[in-house]
C-alpha cells in the first residue's frame, strides 16, 4: 500500500452503493481498501500525509468523509477527504485531501459522535491536550467549537447518553482515557463542558483507550503499560458506569498471554481487542451486571511472540455490515478477517 508501518484503522459503509472499505493509517499517509470481496481486497490509493510521517495517525468518518489526524508530525492539522472519490477509481493513484482544518497542528487521535456531527480532537497542542471539539455540520468546513481543558486526554468515545443515569438521558457525555484516570463530561454544551466524575483503579500504568457497552452500563479499558511495568498478563479493566457521577471499578480480566493490549471496540456481546504482539483477541460479554468476560476466538497477525512490546495488532473495525472485520498490523499491513 506504499506505506512503511501502519498504525489506526477505520471503516467505510456506502450505503449508496453497498461497497465496504478499510482506511488504514500509516507512517506515510492513509490507504483506501475495497474489501466488500474479503478474499480479494483492492487497493484503491493513499492520501499521503499533509506534512512529516509519524508512528501515530488516527482516522475516523462522519457523513461520507473521513477526517484525519498525526501525532508529532508539524502542522498536519486534520485532513478532510471526501469518501465518494472511491466509488469510481481510475486504478491505484494518489489522493490530495479535499480541505485540511488547521485549529491545531498535531494530534495523537479523534473520535466522532456520528449523531450529533461532533468531533472530538484529542492529545492535541491546544486545548491542554484534552478536548477540541469540531463542528463537522458542513463536512468540508469543520468549525472550532470549544476546548475541555482539564486534563490530557489520549483516547475518548462521545454519544448521546441512554443508559441506566436517567438523571442524564439526552445529554452528550464523553468518557476519556486521561493517561491517569477515566473521566466522563458533559459536553452538551461546547462553550462550559462539564466533568461529572474522575476515576482511578488499582495497579494503573496508562489509561489508554475503552468503550462502552451497548446498554452503556459498562465502560471496558486498556492499560497500555501495566503489562510492560508492572509484569501483569493482558488485562481489560471493567467499570461499572451505571451512574456517571461515580462510576465503579469492578474487575480486570486477565488473557492467558502477556501482550501489550491497545484498542478494542464492542459490537453486542462481544469485545473485539487489538493486543498488539498476540493480535486480535475476541471476547464475549457472560454476564452484563458483573462484566464478566470469555475469551472466545483470536487471530494472531503477529505469530512472532506474544510478549509485551509495541509490535503487531494496532487496532481492529467490527462495525462493517457484512460482518467482516478489518485490523491494522504495525508490520504485516492490514487483515481482512470474517468469522464463521
Amino acid at each position: 500500500m506504499g506505506g512503511t508501518a501502519g498504525n489506526d484503522i477505520w471503516g467505510w459503509h456506502d450505503a449508496q452503493t453497498g461497497r465496504e472499505y478499510a482506511l488504514m493509517g500509516m507512517s506515510n499517509g492513509t490507504a483506501f481498501v475495497d474489501v466488500t470481496e474479503p478474499r480479494n481486497p483492492v487497493f484503491l490509493g493513499r492520501l499521503p500525509t499533509a506534512t512529516l510521517s509519524s508512528p501515530w495517525r488516527d482516522i475516523k468518518v462522519h457523513s461520507n468523509h473521513a477526517y484525519i489526524v498525526a501525532d508529532e508530525s508539524g502542522t498536519h492539522g486534520m485532513q478532510v477527504f471526501d469518501l465518494t472519490r472511491l466509488r469510481d477509481p481510475a486504478g491505484s493513484q494518489t489522493f490530495a485531501a479535499d480541505v485540511i482544518y488547521g485549529d491545531f497542528e498535531s494530534a495523537h487521535n479523534l473520535a466522532i459522535n456520528e449523531e450529533t456531527g461532533f468531533a472530538y480532537v484529542v492529545g492535541s497542542n491546544t486545548c491542554e491536550r484534552g478536548l477540541h471539539m469540531v463542528d463537522l455540520d458542513m463536512p468540508n468546513n469543520p468549525l472550532f467549537a470549544g476546548c475541555h481543558d482539564e486534563a490530557s486526554t489520549h483516547d475518548t468515545q462521545c454519544v448521546v447518553y441512554r443508559g441506566p443515569d436517567t438523571e442524564h438521558h439526552g445529554r452528550e457525555l464523553c468518557f476519556s482515557s486521561n493517561e491517569d484516570h477515566v473521566a466522563i463530561v458533559d459536553v452538551t454544551d461546547k462553550i462550559a463542558p462539564l466533568t461529572l466524575s474522575s476515576t482511578d483503579y488499582p495497579e494503573r500504568a496508562f489509561v489508554h483507550q475503552g468503550w462502552l457497552t451497548e446498554d452503556q452500563a459498562l465502560f471496558l479499558l486498556g492499560d497500555e503499560l501495566d503489562e510492560l511495568r508492572l509484569g501483569v498478563p493482558t488485562r481489560t479493566h471493567v467499570f461499572d458506569v451505571s451512574d456517571v457521577d461515580a462510576p465503579q471499578y469492578l474487575h480486570a480480566h486477565e488473557l492467558d498471554t502477556d501482550a501489550t493490549d491497545h484498542n478494542l471496540y464492542i459490537l453486542g456481546e462481544r469485545v473485539f481487542a487489538a493486543n498488539y504482539t498476540s493480535g486480535l483477541r475476541v471476547l464475549r460479554l457472560l454476564d452484563p451486571a458483573t462484566g464478566r468476560l470469555e475469551e472466545e476466538g483470536f487471530f494472531d497477525t503477529f505469530p512472532d511472540g506474544d510478549g509485551p512490546d509495541f509490535d503487531g495488532a494496532w487496532s481492529v473495525y467490527p462495525y462493517l455490515p457484512s460482518g467482516t472485520i478489518i485490523v491494522s498490523d504495525i508490520r504485516h499491513g492490514l487483515f481482512v478477517l470474517t468469522t464463521q
